[in-house]
């Protein structure tokens, strides 16, 4: 019995089954019909998004095409001075060949009008002629009254109300000198100066806009104590424009932070206080301002080891609790970083003392990290360019309005003889193109672009480059 109820179960189903089948062929034929449509609709929406980014890419890439051209740099290092004698050579065999660092760090140098050509060759913008607008890196910058800029160790600032940009770095203009025998070079702290500028090229000197303390020695900002990194960000919230600043003493055990305020670009700031963030170690730094008003803090700590980085208070006057460590061991210092298209990248420097050495590029999908090192973003020169950051060391990366993807690269060349002789190294940055190398870790490539920093004898931002693509 039931075996029957099954068998007449199964033949029913089976009915059903193909009455269903006929029933449904009409629908199943529109279904696919209706399929078809839905990706041909979509394959024609996705060809017009990409040919608008195409001609996107071809437009910027038409605009920024001479600044991507790589050019090389050739100089050849001198023979060792002096010879010795035989006896000395079979003591200590013959001299060794000096390397490009030991040329650029020896004051007495062949090569030093090389590295630090003179005033003659000086970028002055008070001159007009066919150098007018051109970028000479490593030439000496003068400003509107003909003196060399001071500026270093700075960032820029661009302030919407006034449509100024604004330049902020260390005044070096004092003599430099060693503390003690293994202290480093240094110069007395004389202030944060500023110059203001309509075109990135013409600089006119706003003065220093926070002082060094002349007379209390317990000051923070006592000029026997140090003061580097100056950046400075605008508080939309506040309309107060807040200074963040390593500040240290002579032997660097300080370690700090320091905080001022003012209620114009061109100041006077009101220095408030320092502190060690998060109750670590703090030395080369930098702040970033994001795209929806929240600013962060990023600094070398643990010795150097590693970098930290976490978001500052609403008013930009203080670090949260929040905080992360980065680039755990790899020993990286002067951090610049910059966002485009929903990824944040990063520039550091090796840790090598005023001794240039190899750039990095790092990229993260949120600020707060992981953050993945990339490569070496130096492009051009020649490799011992390239493997020294162009004798150079990053300070800030500074996007170019209109130009979606570029930005110039702000480094020092620094002159540790005489360091308020150090020069400017500003170049051409794009993202862009496929990343040269695996990730660390991983196998795999990167899925966020290249960064690359185009070596340049000469060059100078495209004509109309504030409205060259909108």
């Amino acid at each position: 019995m039931r075996m029957k109820m099954r068998n007449r179960q199964q033949k029913s189903s089976a009915l059903c089954c193909n009455a269903g089948s006929r029933c449904s062929l009409p629908l199943v034929i529109w279904s696919l019909v209706g399929c078809v449509l839905v990706i041909h609709l979509y394959s024609v929406v996705r060809y017009k998004d990409r040919g608008a980014t195409t001609q996107v890419r071809l437009t910027r890439r038409t605009v920024t095409r001479e600044l991507e051209e790589v050019e090389e740099e050739n100089f050849q290092i001198p023979p060792p001075r002096g010879k010795r004698s035989p006896r000395a050579v079979k003591r200590r065999g013959p001299r060794k060949q000096p390397t490009a660092i030991d040329e650029f760090l020896d004051e007495g140098s062949d090569l030093r009008p090389f590295f630090f050509p003179d005033r003659r060759s000086a970028i002055d913008p008070t001159k007009e002629g066919n150098d007018s607008m051109f970028f000479y890196p490593a030439r000496m910058w003068l400003d509107m009254d003909g003196n060399p800029i001071q500026a270093h160790g700075g960032g820029v600032l661009f302030d919407e109300k006034s449509q100024t940009y604004y330049w902020y770095g260390e005044n070096k203009d004092g003599e430099t000198y060693h503390a003690h025998k293994k202290g480093a070079a240094r110069v007395d702290i004389i202030g944060v100066s500023c110059y203001s500028s309509k075109d990135l090229w013409t600089w006119k000197n706003e003065g220093v806009v926070l002082p060094g303390e002349e007379t209390n020695i317990t000051h923070d900002l006592h000029r026997s104590n140090v003061l580097e990194r100056p950046k400075v960000l605008y508080n939309d919230r506040t309309g107060q424009y807040i200074m963040w600043m390593h500040v240290d003493d002579v032997n660097y055990t300080k370690a700090s932070v320091g905080v001022a305020i003012a209620d114009s670009p061109t100041g006077p700031f009101e220095y408030l206080y320092s502190k060690q963030p998060h109750g670590f170690d703090s030395r080369d730094m930098t702040v970033f301002k994001d795209d929806d008003g929240k600013a962060y803090l990023v600094y070398s700590s643990e010795d150097n080891s590693e970098l930290h980085i976490g978001p500052l208070t609403d008013d930009y006057l203080d670090v949260t609790r929040v905080m992360r460590r980065i680039l755990v061991g790899q020993h990286r210092e002067a951090p610049a970083l910059f966002k485009y298209e929903g990824t944040y990248y990063m520039i550091t420097s090796g840790c090598s003392g005023w001794a240039p050495n190899r750039a990095l590029a790092h990229a993260a999908e949120s600020i707060m990290g992981p953050w993945e090192t990339m490569e070496n973003p130096c492009i051009g020169g020649n490799k011992i360019f390239r493997m020294t950051t162009f004798f150079s060391q990053s300070t800030f990366v500074l996007p170019l309005p209109g130009l979606p993807g570029s930005y110039i690269f702000m480094a020092d060349r620094w002159n540790p003889p005489e360091l308020k002789d150090s020069r400017y190294v500003w170049l051409p940055l794009t993202v862009g193109g496929v990343a040269d190398e695996p990730l660390e870790y991983n196998f795999g490539f990167p899925l966020w672009s290249r960064v690359s920093i185009y070596w340049h004898k000469r060059w100078r931002l495209p004509e109309g480059w504030r409205t060259a693509y909108t």
